[in-house]
């Protein structure tokens, strides 16, 4: 039985990508939350369906699950986590990332989650600005996890080198 949460400081730290080769190294399930949140045009799943579909999952034997949904779902995925790990990447790597990442996605119109992708005006503009988000994100996050997080058994990766030496001892 292992049970693993991907968490990051921000979009574009490789939370999907960490923990899909996780998953794979593991052989368990992998859970990506945003495919759960994100219905057709960008509607949100209700939380109650949202917890249906968590709650067992959370309860089985073994997973990695990307992302946490906090605000949604409390402390439901960490406390059934044996581990946490938590992608902490500076902005430096990050950001590069995240830019090139968004480009690829809108200029060859990838479906992210049940049809949905990326647009130009949700990457850049308002509130809802996937960049204006991965900036809050980032410092929200390095304030809050430390303290947030301290109970638990937290594996902070702060490199690329570090994420790749985790991957390898797998």
């Amino acid at each position: 039985m292992i049970k693993v949460s991907v968490l990051a400081s921000a979009s574009g730290c490789g939370k999907t990508t960490v923990g899909r080769e996780l998953a794979e190294r593991l052989n368990v399930r992998f859970v990506e939350l945003d495919a759960l949140v994100h219905e057709p045009n960008w509607t949100t799943t209700p939380d109650d369906a949202l917890l249906e579909i968590l709650e067992p999952i959370v309860a089985s034997d073994a997973w990695v699950i990307d992302g946490s949904y906090s605000r949604t779902f409390g402390d439901l995925v960490l406390t059934a986590s044996d581990t946490i790990v938590w992608l902490d990447l500076p902005i430096r790597v990050w950001l590069p990332r995240l830019v090139a990442r968004s480009y690829r996605r809108w200029r060859t119109q990838e479906e992210l989650w049940n049809g949905n992708r990326e647009e130009l005006r949700n990457l850049f503009c308002g509130r809802e600005s996937l960049f204006v988000w991965a900036f809050r994100s980032h410092f929200r996050r390095r304030r809050e996890y430390p303290t947030r997080l301290a109970s638990y058994n937290v594996v902070r990766l702060r490199t690329p080198a570090e994420v790749d030496q985790f991957l390898r001892s797998v």
